[in-house]
């Protein structure tokens, strides 16, 4: 229709693996596993990409993860200058798998990140210009960190953002409500039963 154009989507999923979003694994203590069994977040991802695949959306998973040597591994960050210590967020290990009851696919992409963002490093903006994606429906753990991180970069780089608040979690009921009313500064935030290109 004239005035009308046609957008292309993909679903962007942040760090939904084993060692921050299981009961066992070594970020445990921060509350993520927590709030992603109170709020059903792991379910609500399924069901988000059973609608993306419906709608031939691609998907594409991120996940944080440093080499057995740590040679990425940045040592005066707060947030992961743990990592080295405790052995954690090692790729090749149980601990940086999307985690198991996520209904992942060979065909998925499946990216590696060494920073808070996923586009940081990575090749996340040569796989959108390859797609001719201009929105990106994003949800993650955390809330207020890749989600937040990435957002604001795919805002800079002229995307049109869609947060799935449904599909994203935190430490803390602050921590998540305080980076959705940040990001609905730069970003559409709805939930996943709300968003026109799954519907």
């Amino acid at each position: 229709m004239r005035g009308e154009t046609m957008t292309k989507s993909v679903l962007i999923l942040l760090d939904f693996i084993n060692e921050i979003v299981d009961e066992k694994g070594k970020f445990a203590g921060k509350g993520y596993p927590a709030f992603v069994k109170m709020h059903g977040i792991l379910d609500n991802v399924n069901a988000t990409i059973a609608k993306a695949r419906e709608k031939g959306i691609p998907i594409i998973f991120i996940r944080i993860g440093f080499s057995s040597d740590y040679r990425e591994w940045p040592e005066f960050s707060p947030l992961f200058g743990v990592a080295k210590k405790f052995g954690a967020l090692q790729l090749g290990t149980w601990a940086t798998e999307v985690h198991q009851s996520i209904n992942k696919a060979e065909e998925d992409f499946l990216i590696t990140k060494h920073r808070v963002s996923a586009f940081y490093a990575t090749s996340l903006e040569a796989i959108l210009r390859t797609l001719k994606v201009d929105t990106v429906l994003l949800g993650g753990v955390a809330t207020d960190l890749v989600v937040q991180s990435t957002a604001r970069d795919a805002h800079d780089r002229d995307y049109r953002v869609v947060v799935i608040e449904d599909i994203c979690g935190a430490g803390s009921e602050d921590d998540h409500s305080n980076a959705l009313r940040t990001l609905a500064k730069i970003a559409t935030v709805t939930k996943s039963t709300e968003v026109p290109e799954l519907n």
